[in-house]
């Protein structure tokens, strides 16, 4: 891999270093988690109800549809281990168990003389944050130099590749660029690929990849699967074999 005058060595020390910058500014999806937790006063309603409420008591309360009932789940669990909320367990027969306040959460109620509400959520204002969205256009770049230039040999042999979620297809156009033999489209939903303009061997297709992913030798994610729930993934994953499948003619 060619790299860039500044002083790395190796692309192991560059994945190194970006991982390292990484650890630091993904401490973003505690306070985004936060404001989630903020914006649909869960402390107050907790504190409410006197006692530790269980998931479905708290998707209940908070009259959201029970489809939402894994997200819930998944925001509580990086709360708890945040230290903003605990895990009690109600029924020792049962094993039931339900989220309490911590010293941190009670900070957070809203009728408290203390409560720090108005100034988090001042602090994790849109205008604050949307910086973020921009950034990762610069990760992109980082991931296609790596993947076109030292993962060579995972591609050998495709014909054809389709990136899921692929938005306006930083990576993809790189993969395209760099194998020019082999046809890349890029998947995403109607108002990111809106626009986009491809080349000979690059295609933008409108669609959402719980209903079809277009068939290919090979299917592309990155930062896709993190952000749906298991069920959801395995909906993902099950779409992924299908357009292989249909591209191969074979089950994989």
């Amino acid at each position: 891999m060619v790299l860039p005058n500044n002083g790395i060595q190796s692309t192991q020390e560059l994945l190194n270093a970006q991982s390292h910058v990484w650890n630091h500014l993904f401490n973003f999806i505690n306070s985004m988690s936060l404001k989630c937790v903020l914006q649909l006063g869960i402390p107050d309603i907790i504190h409410k109800h006197g006692k530790p409420m269980t998931l479905s008591e708290l998707t209940h309360s908070l009259r959201i549809n029970k489809a939402k009932t894994l997200s819930l789940e998944r925001l509580m669990r990086i709360m708890i281990h945040s230290k903003f909320f605990i895990n009690v367990k109600i029924s020792q027969a049962d094993e039931i168990q339900g989220y309490w306040l911590t010293p941190a959460s009670r900070l957070l109620l809203r009728d408290e003389p203390l409560s720090v509400t108005p100034f988090a959520l001042a602090m994790l204002d849109p205008y604050l944050i949307d910086p973020w969205y921009h950034g990762m256009a610069s990760d992109s770049m980082l991931a296609a130099r790596v993947i076109t230039e030292d993962c060579r040999n995972v591609f050998e042999g495709l014909k054809s590749m389709v990136d899921v979620g692929g938005g306006t297809g930083t990576v993809a156009k790189a993969i395209a660029d760099g194998f020019p033999g082999m046809n890349c489209v890029v998947l995403d939903l109607p108002h990111v690929v809106a626009g986009c303009e491809g080349s000979e061997n690059l295609t933008f297709v409108a669609g959402d990849m719980f209903e079809y992913i277009p068939p290919a030798d090979a299917v592309f994610m990155k930062w896709i699967l993190h952000d749906w729930p298991d069920k959801k993934c395995v909906k993902i994953l099950e779409k992924c074999k299908e357009a292989i499948s249909t591209e191969t003619g074979e089950e994989r």
